[in-house]
């Protein structure tokens, strides 16, 4: 995509190619750049209790992982004809209550093990509102729809951010000390919190995350909230609800995290990967045509070259 960029970016000292195993925590950053990791066969696993907006919520989930402390029955809650978890994003949720706790724990050890693996850790904030149950006088990751008057909504400090980003770190480096940790702030914009409001929210989270990465060792910050702001102004880089970054706008998020972030040798074994994926997604005018069949065979063989290197393809 040919854009004139204005933010430099510094190659990473920890790249990312086919032996490595990423977790992605957060919201809309880590969902996009997930599907894309997913897309050419990288090694991922994506926000297993589902998209978690606020810093304190991704801190708890790493908690609920490093101490390996199960989910029971009174962690749950009955709201709306189904049973949910103040932890977790309402896809976890059910109309039984041993199906939500299944899921809850079966994530647990997913992330426990994936951690155990993994080479990188992708952070992605989007907001530093957050919603205090009363009755609890905790933040939760997902109000699921009760009333607001059950809530204090509360403005973490940018040294809250840092504290909860620290708690997050010696989680993740209590599983797998070597992990190189990737922190981005979401660009989507909060406005049922108000222009200002958000603004507010996204200075906290840049500043506190600012302050982190200064004083830690194997963390990097990703400029995805610079990128989608400063240099993607345009609509088109936006989607209907001119909130989310537009496809066009994800993939150059994407190209310039390929350019921090990528081996040489990765980026060789994607281009391959990209052709089998759009050969698969190819639909013949006439499926038993000779050129289809060479077609067919010739993709087999190089989806066969593929996964001769890399067992753990799925096509």
């Amino acid at each position: 995509m040919n854009l004139q960029t204005n933010i430099p970016l510094k190659r990473t000292k920890n790249p990312i190619n086919y032996d490595s195993q990423i977790l992605l925590l957060g919201s809309c950053f880590a969902s996009n750049i997930g599907k894309k990791l997913a897309y050419f066969q990288f090694r991922n696993l994506q926000n297993p209790f589902g998209i978690l907006f606020h810093p304190k919520a991704i801190a708890t989930f790493l908690w609920r992982v490093a101490s390996q402390e199960r989910y029971v029955a009174e962690d749950l809650f009955f709201h709306n004809e189904q049973w949910h978890c103040f932890d977790a994003h309402s896809a976890l949720s059910d109309a039984d209550p041993q199906v939500v706790l299944d899921r809850l724990n079966r994530a647990l050890m997913q992330t426990l093990s994936q951690i155990r693996n993994a080479t990188h850790v992708v952070l992605t904030l989007g907001t530093a509102w957050g919603y205090r149950l009363k009755a609890l006088d905790e933040i939760v990751a997902n109000c699921h729809k009760i009333p607001q008057t059950e809530f204090d909504k509360v403005l973490l400090t940018v040294a809250e951010v840092e504290t909860y980003l620290k708690e997050i770190r010696n989680y993740i480096k209590a599983i797998n000390p070597t992990i190189q940790l990737i922190v981005t702030v979401s660009p989507v914009r909060h406005l049922k919190d108000g222009f200002v409001a958000n603004t507010r929210s996204k200075a906290h989270l840049i500043a506190g995350v600012h302050q982190f990465i200064d004083q830690t060792a194997n963390a990097q910050y990703f400029p995805a909230y610079e990128l989608q702001i400063d240099e993607l102004r345009d609509y088109r880089f936006y989607d209907q609800d001119m909130l989310h970054p537009s496809a066009l706008a994800v993939d150059y998020i994407w190209e310039r995290f390929c350019e921090v972030y990528m081996t040489t040798e990765a980026k060789e074994v994607m281009e391959q990967v990209v052709i089998v994926q759009k050969g698969l997604a190819h639909r013949p005018f006439n499926p038993q045509s000779v050129q289809h069949q060479k077609f067919v065979q010739t993709l087999e063989m190089r989806k066969r070259a593929l996964l001769s290197s890399y067992a753990f393809m799925e096509f």
